[in-house]
């Protein structure tokens, strides 16, 4: 028979020390506050302005900070719990920093069988990096993409967002070796010249960087269908004018507090019927 020792130590786990958020300059926290109330006035309710939130402070970060996180969840009246909930489901929100140029392969169906996922390796072999992963000199990052949403011009590459159509395995290692050695380099569509990882997530936060109509706006494989239309005298169907509008976008006041609760339980109040709201109850 064994004797169970009773004086045997059980080794106790550390405990986890959180880290330490360092907080934002106060001019640069001035900034962002002046900042996010404009984003917050485009909204009937605070917490919609989420989204360009995140890209507010991905701007000045370069990526999605716990500091960047506890300022978007103090604006908005909400938890930081929330706010990193959203933040981790999008992949456009980086949690880790990213490279000066943010290096997107698609490798969904159409851009993988014109080339994509040949690209993708040979490009990722050839900077030695990874999906979100960034040179050690912080100039070119690489993500997976799953769709462009540009399957016209497969397979299609971008750098912070901006075009790089009809690429190749020659092209893309060219492309990325001209980024970190300095060079201009042109997109395929769209503004005569690349912004930085920081100034493109600051227009996605909403503030135009007045270069929207530069360039090329859509190629001659997106206009395909157009052309055959006019040649062949094909006109969209008469609309029905008879029929009522949708009475969209849904105001502010057809939506009654308290806003959605926790998942899984009722929302209070009264919403418009045909509205996410209404259809959650």
């Amino acid at each position: 028979m064994t004797v169970p020792d009773t004086n045997r130590q059980v080794p106790v786990a550390a405990p986890v020390v959180p880290e330490k958020v360092e907080p934002f300059d106060p001019a640069v926290r001035e900034r962002l506050e002046r900042d996010a109330k404009e984003i917050i006035a485009r909204y009937p309710k605070p917490r919609s302005a989420l989204l360009p939130m995140l890209h507010l402070v991905q701007s000045e970060d370069g990526y999605v900070s716990q500091r960047g996180i506890d300022f978007c969840a103090e604006q908005l009246g909400i938890t930081s719990a929330q706010v990193t909930g959203v933040a981790t489901f999008y992949t456009m929100y980086k949690r880790e920093p990213v490279g000066e140029y943010h290096v997107g392969v698609c490798i969904n169906t159409l851009c993988a069988v014109m080339g994509g996922d040949q690209i993708w390796s040979e490009l990722s072999d050839h900077l030695g990096v990874g999906h979100d992963e960034a040179t050690p000199d912080g100039k070119v990052s690489l993500e997976r993409i799953e769709c462009n949403a540009a399957c016209d011009f497969a397979p299609v590459m971008t750098v912070n967002w901006e075009f790089f159509d009809d690429m190749t395995p020659e092209k893309a290692r060219a492309l990325v070796d001209d980024l970190r050695a300095g060079k201009q380099v042109l997109p395929s569509r769209g503004p005569s010249s690349l912004c930085s990882w920081k100034d493109a997530s600051r227009v996605l936060a909403g503030f135009p960087d007045g270069r929207a109509h530069e360039g090329l706006q859509a190629g001659p494989q997106s206009l395909v269908g157009l052309e055959l239309a006019k040649q062949r005298g094909w006109e969209a169907p008469a609309t029905d004018a008879d029929r009522p509008a949708p009475h969209e976008p849904v105001k502010p006041g057809e939506v009654t507090d308290p806003p959605p609760n926790e998942p899984g339980k009722p929302i209070g109040g009264q919403v418009k019927p045909g509205t996410q709201e209404g259809r959650n109850q």
